[in-house]
């Protein structure tokens, strides 16, 4: 399936943004947009339609953004991109443990919020299943022809962003990989402002991959470089 042919589904409260980024998507040929204002109405939506995609602004009138990401993965593993107006939110993402694909800081350039869902469509769907295999990390199985971590007897789900990350570590394993080798991975460009999403998304690979994630043995920064995982 083309990656325009998949659903997406945009919830902001400002009618206005909402429009610009519908109508732009139209414009770029993602034909299968559906928008909400409210919690409620996502929610309703989500089960109604079934969205491929979720973009999602934090602060809404009746709830907020956490709260639709909470309720669609209890369904169905779709993607997510948060729309966020500082960076403590994602400080709140990664606290609260919830697996956002990606995130864009308001004002944004609409080219970069396009070209982020057209990278994570494209990783999500149409990735090649004859190369995925599973590995080892002292107890812990990362999987990925079943999209899964196994650590403590417990599966934990990878989002389509985590699973590219550590593909491209272990292809590279037990050698350093630069932040922007990593990012030409995840967003198809260097790592020139996505620094804060790179890091929001090692820490959740850390909390998945390590017994001790503050003090991890196997995902280790390199400073000032990028990151290396030991195996």
């Amino acid at each position: 399936m083309n990656i325009k042919e998949y659903k997406i589904l945009l919830v902001d409260d400002e009618k206005d943004i909402l429009n610009h980024i519908k109508q732009e998507l139209l414009r770029e040929g993602f034909y299968r947009v559906i928008t909400a204002r409210t919690t409620q109405e996502a929610k309703t939506l989500f089960m109604a339609e079934k969205p491929q995609l979720l973009v999602l602004d934090i602060m809404l009138p009746d709830g907020d953004g956490y709260e639709i990401l909470q309720f669609a993965r209890r369904h169905a593993d779709v993607p997510v991109i948060f729309l966020t107006a500082k960076d403590e939110d994602v400080d709140k993402l990664v606290g609260l443990g919830l697996g956002a694909d990606d995130y864009i800081t308001k004002p944004f350039l609409m080219k970069e919020l396009i070209y982020r869902i057209s990278a994570i469509l494209r990783r999500a769907y149409q990735f090649d299943h004859q190369r995925d295999f599973s590995f080892q990390l002292g107890e812990v199985e990362i999987d990925f022809s079943q999209n899964l971590i196994i650590k403590d007897s417990q599966s934990i789900g990878m989002t389509a962003t985590e699973r590219a990350i550590l593909k491209k570590l272990y292809e590279n394993k037990n050698r350093v990989v630069t932040k922007d080798a990593i990012a030409q991975t995840i967003w198809g460009e260097e790592m020139d402002g996505n620094e804060q999403s790179l890091i929001m998304h090692i820490r959740r690979i850390r909390k998945k991959i390590e017994v001790h994630p503050s003090e991890p043995q196997h995902l280790i920064t390199i400073k000032g470089i990028g990151y290396k995982l030991k195996v």
